[in-house]
Parts: C-alpha cells; sequence; structure tokens
C-alpha cells in the first residue's frame, strides 16, 4: 500500500471528469483506458462527467472509443442530462425555449419536454456554436416575460486548436447583462452535478471517489458534495495553481494511472 492509499477510504464507486483527466484533445492519457477496464472488472460503479453539453452521450462515448477508451453511453454524464433531470424534477413534462444542440436538445426531449418559442416555463442555454443574434434577443424577451433562466454550465471559455472559444458562460453573461437575472446553473461547480451522477448509480457520498484535474470546478463541487477528491496534474493544474485556493483535495495524483492496482 503506498502513502497516498493509507488516506483513501475504501472507495466504491468513481466519478471522473473526463477532458484533461482520460483525455487531452482526443488523445487518451496513459492509464485512462486501463483505469475504466479495472472499474469494469471489478464491477465499480463509475460515472464519466462533463460540463460540454453540445455532444449527447452516445456521441462521447463514441470519441471515447476512438482514442481508445472503452465507455458505455450509460456511463456518461453531462451537464445537459444533469440539467435535464432538473428540469424533470422541478417541472414535469414543462416546456423549455434552448439555445443549444444536439446534447441539450436530446436530453431535455427524453426527459419529456416540449420544446417552444410561446411561453415556455424555462429558458434553457447550453453550450453551441450556432448561436444568432435573433434567438438570443428571443431568450432575453422571453425571460423578461417570466421564463426561469436555467444553464447547463458557466465555463465562460473553451479550448481549440486555434485559442478559446467563448462558451456557455460568456453567453449566459450576456443574457443577464440585459435581463438582469442570472441564470441557475446545474453542472459543476454546481454539486448538483454529482449529486445527480450519484443518483443515477445508487451512489453514497461517503463511499464514492471524484477525479478532476481543476480546482475552481471539479475539486469545489466535489469538496461540497462530500466526497473524496482526487485532483489530478494532467489537465490545466500545476502546482502553484492548487496554493491559490482556500480548499485542497484529499489526494493529488500526477495522472490516473497512479490509481491503477
Amino acid at each position: 500500500m503506498s502513502d497516498m492509499e493509507q488516506g483513501r477510504p475504501s472507495i466504491e464507486c468513481w466519478l471522473t471528469d473526463m477532458d484533461g483527466v482520460l483525455v487531452h484533445e482526443n488523445r487518451a492519457i496513459p492509464g485512462a483506458a486501463e483505469l475504466i477496464e479495472q472499474w469494469t472488472a471489478k464491477e465499480q460503479p463509475y460515472l464519466v462527467l462533463t460540463n460540454n453539453s453540445i455532444f449527447t452521450a452516445r456521441d462521447l462515448a463514441a470519441r471515447l472509443a476512438a482514442s481508445g477508451i472503452n465507455v458505455p453511453e450509460e456511463r456518461i454524464w453531462t451537464s445537459a442530462l444533469a440539467t435535464a433531470a432538473f428540469l424533470k424534477q422541478q417541472k414535469p413534462g414543462g416546456s423549455a425555449f434552448v439555445l443549444g444542440e444536439a446534447g441539450i436538445l436530446t436530453a431535455l426531449h427524453d426527459a419529456g419536454y416540449v420544446m417552444t418559442e410561446t411561453n415556455p416555463d424555462f429558458v434553457v442555454v447550453g453550450e453551441t456554436r450556432n448561436y444568432s443574434f435573433d434567438v438570443i434577443t428571443k431568450a432575453i424577451r422571453l425571460i423578461n416575460k417570466g421564463a426561469r433562466f436555467i444553464s447547463t454550465n458557466p465555463d465562460a471559455t473553451g479550448p481549440s486548436p486555434d485559442g478559446v472559444l467563448p462558451a456557455t458562460g460568456a453567453i449566459n453573461a450576456l443574457i443577464t447583462k440585459a435581463t438582469g437575472m442570472e441564470p441557475y446553473v446545474v453542472g459543476k461547480p454546481n454539486p448538483m452535478m454529482f449529486r445527480s451522477a450519484m443518483n443515477k448509480i445508487g451512489a453514497h457520498s461517503h463511499n464514492t471517489g471524484m477525479i478532476g484535474d481543476r480546482m475552481d470546478t471539479d475539486i469545489v463541487a466535489g469538496i461540497e458534495a462530500g466526497l473524496h477528491t482526487v485532483l489530478v496534474m494532467t489537465g490545466i493544474s500545476d502546482k502553484a495553481e492548487i496554493e491559490k485556493f482556500p480548499f485542497r483535495p484529499n489526494e493529488v495524483l500526477g495522472s490516473v494511472a497512479e490509481l491503477l492496482d
């Protein structure tokens, strides 16, 4: 048993972030495929989490498979799925005006929601590369008329090979500035994202571990959800980054390879 493991309680279920933990720009991080195989062989319940709400779980499973990581679609939990689960709980059979793509549209449809531009219960903002001035104007007017403002995730920017792209949080900010209304954001760092993931696999916080690469989303949400938190250094965190925050993960590892038996 390593020093690291002495401080690790018996973890029966795992939640892991995707980008920066299992894959980096569609390439598997060494040890990631083996860790998924280990969990599968031991029949340990797990979910792969992502704040990205563009893609469906099926799309993401295919992307992971292309990088050599075999994760079935039912083992993937996106901010779109978490948002749909939240809205179904808030108002079963409700209606929504959606700024987003397949991920959030499919999730809401599967949750029994109707998409409408006429008096929706909710305006839902998800990740999209195709928003227009007209659609944003419509969203603003519907919120002003009383639709509740929900967003899948707060990430202001996303990565691309050419540099950052404006992401969901940037569109949230534009709508907030125009309406004076803040959205309720379901994805990380809202611990609800982890709670809904645990509900899906029947996990309990006291024996669930959470692996992430970002202090400001994964780790803070993991702490708030009462999970055993593991920060890996394969994403954007470095030692100086950790020092900036007033909280600490339970463990800091070089990569997921250190979780292999």
